[in-house]
């Protein structure tokens, strides 16, 4: 297997793609664009180590030969009944666009309410993506043999970029568009720091200043995800801070607070709303995220359709919903147009259920009631979930999109508590040899329930699976479930009542 070409700096010049291939069962190949002096190959030496670069490096296995698609896709364009609009947070009415440009661009705030099918992909973007899409899709047949089931086991695996997630099939474009516009500085929060780490990566690469809250439990038990932010130029906070009104509030109160997402989010639109020349970036939940995602469910139609395969079921975790939707969205618009017919199943953590245990209503995106309100399966935006390892999943609400796509019936929820995903995960790195995030090691938890279930039915389904990042930071968690001291955590029934009551009441 090729994995790297070094190349001495300034080397080439023209552009060829060389397309790398993975043989086996790692059925899913990388884009690698290379510059060059001359339409033919090159010697390179390097300390007495020659290669040949070549426009087409060929392998056994091709598969998954798909393009990086050119289009972001629009599931709202192909709704029937198309979900409720946000409302601003004073009049009750209807956000208008003038109501969001102290926060966002204006490309961006256009995205967010566009009707259109599709959306391209700016070259600007796209040359980025070459850095790590098309993303692999892998058969997880070692993980098959150790289940027994006849289930066959798809995963689409996102742990191949910089940040080592989905996350910057998002922040690449925020990043751009910001730029584009003349703005100097980002503000963003993140949980577990794949979101951060993601913006502060794209960031640097259009000359951005970036400002990070990340939530506490996770600023201090995850600080590798912290050094890689400052290494790509960010700053830096726990959150809850000092540094804003709505993080002082939350001290006041508790000032040993592990911090939630909804938290970090006040902070960062407060610091956005003060300063003019700063724009605020949100990692999941809004339209324009979902969008920018749907990049990897693009991709794997692609890739399902040359292995002759249609998915009966897919699978994947939910926080926010941002890595799940970017992998079903495309498929739901399939399965509307009536070619496909797959179960499409979030999963979410037993401690955080805002799609099984929430009510659809209209509510704060953050704690402090900053944000526009919008209709989305809630847990009241003062919940402050327990602090359990999949720290990207601790977020009081779903995306408003995902929760209308749940309330048409077009896909279920559960949940799963945290042990179980921990064990899921053990076997999955000890067949696959990747060691997942906590967050998508709730997709992994509900696979394997379901490829049990097949080898006692004797089903062979095919199951696809949103594998949206590694766990290589995340190992501290990994050594709690292995000295066996992770524990299970839930929600409080009292304390999701006390959330709830403080919803505000939209007729």
């Amino acid at each position: 297997m090729v994995s790297q070409l070094l190349l001495p700096p300034n080397h080439f010049t023209k552009s060829v793609s060389a397309k790398v291939f993975f043989t086996g069962d790692y059925q899913g190949f990388s884009d690698l664009t290379l510059r060059r002096k001359s339409n033919q190959a090159q010697r390179v030496s390097n300390n007495g180590f020659s290669l040949r670069a070549k426009a087409d490096l060929r392998f056994t296995n091709n598969k998954s030969l798909v393009e990086i698609p050119k289009q972001w896709y629009n599931l709202v364009a192909d709704l029937s009944v198309k979900p409720p609009p946000p409302l601003h947070p004073k009049t009750f009415q209807p956000i208008k666009p003038e109501d969001l440009s102290h926060l966002f661009p204006n490309e961006l705030i256009k995205q967010e309410a566009t009707q259109k099918r599709f959306i391209d992909i700016p070259e600007e973007v796209l040359e980025i993506y070459k850095l790590w899409r098309p993303t692999p899709l892998i058969r997880a047949k070692r993980l098959e043999k150790l289940l027994q089931t006849p289930a066959r086991i798809y995963f689409k695996y996102e742990g191949g970029s910089p940040a080592g997630s989905h996350k910057p099939n998002t922040a690449v474009p925020q990043a751009y568009y910001n730029a584009k516009e003349g703005v100097k500085n980002v503000v963003t929060e993140t949980g577990a720091g794949q979101w951060g780490s993601s913006l502060a990566f794209a960031s640097s690469l259009f000359g951005l200043d970036c400002e990070v809250w990340q939530v506490a439990n996770s600023y201090h038990t995850k600080p590798y995800r912290r050094l890689m932010m400052q290494t790509w130029g960010a700053k830096v906070h726990p959150s809850p801070s000092d540094l804003t009104e709505a993080g002082r509030r939350i001290l006041e109160s508790d000032p040993s607070s592990p911090g939630s997402l909804g938290i970090a989010i006040s902070e960062a639109v407060e610091v956005a709303a003060r300063n003019e020349d700063t724009k605020y970036c949100l990692g999941s939940v809004l339209n324009h995220v979902l969008l920018h995602q749907t990049i990897i469910g693009e991709e794997c139609i692609q890739q399902m359709e040359n292995f002759g395969e249609t998915p009966d079921l897919i699978i994947g975790c939910t926080g926010g919903g941002s890595n799940f939707a970017g992998l079903s969205f495309p498929f739901i618009r399939e399965k509307l147009k009536g070619n496909i017919n797959p179960v499409i199943r979030a999963v979410e953590p037993s401690a955080c259920p805002s799609l099984t245990k929430g009510v659809y209503a209209y509510d704060f995106g953050d704690t402090a009631g900053l944000t526009p309100l919008m209709k989305m399966h809630t847990l009241g935006h003062d919940f402050i979930p327990d602090p359990i390892h999949a720290g990207g999943l601790r977020y009081h609400g779903m995306a408003p999109l995902i929760s209308h796509v749940y309330e048409q019936g077009f896909m279920e929820a559960i949940s799963i508590p945290q042990i179980e995903c921990f064990q899921g995960a053990i076997q999955f790195a000890r067949t696959e040899g990747i060691i997942p995030a906590p967050e998508p090691t709730h997709a992994i938890a509900a696979t394997i329930r379901e490829a049990l279930r097949c080898r006692e039915t004797g089903e062979a389904k095919v199951i696809l699976m949103a594998m949206c990042g590694h766990g290589h930071f995340d190992l501290a968690s990994y050594d709690k479930y292995l000295k066996g001291e992770l524990i299970d955590l839930s929600f409080s029934e009292e304390k999701i009542r006390e959330s709830l009551s403080k919803v505000p009441h939209v007729v």
